[in-house]
């Protein structure tokens, strides 16, 4: 079953339950959907790739976690905590992200394989695990691990 359709089908149980804690953040999603659709269309896109809505998703999480930093500053608690539910409910439909422990591991084995050595080599290693491991790790963990790494 597509991303898409598991999203629909959350928000159709959550609107049948009532449950007003998700179904504003999951109408938030399908709307986002439909506008990269849209968008899509123009350029001869027929269907929305679920690699597609994996990134919209990881986009709207990074833009509620800066809301978050916002919010925390001012002291806004309810609207922190507001944040942070959306967080949760969108989280539930990307793939598991490695731990700190799997992705330092995961970024040594990178780093041998391809037998880097320095700083100069972190595109080299930034490529090879976005095309291994995209859906998995959290990049901006990835970057300050193989600076470490590498220094």
């Amino acid at each position: 079953m597509s991303l898409k359709k598991q999203i629909d089908e959350k928000l159709n149980e959550a609107l049948k339950a009532k449950d007003k804690n998700i179904y504003p953040t999951l109408r938030l999603v399908i709307s986002a959907i439909k506008d990269v659709e849209i968008a899509g269309r123009s350029k001869g896109q027929k269907e929305i790739k679920d690699s597609d809505i994996i990134s919209l998703l990881k986009k709207m999480i990074k833009q509620r976690n800066e809301s978050c930093e916002v919010y925390e500053k001012a002291g806004r608690k309810e609207l922190l905590q507001s944040e942070k539910k959306e967080i949760a409910i969108i989280s539930t439909f990307l793939p598991k992200q490695l731990s700190e422990d799997e992705t330092r591991k995961v970024c040594e084995d990178t780093i041998k394989s391809i037998g880097a050595s320095s700083m100069k080599d972190m595109g080299k290693i930034m490529g090879v695990l976005k095309s291994k491991h995209a859906d998995s790790l959290d990049f901006s963990k990835v970057s300050a691990i193989l600076k470490g790494l590498l220094n």
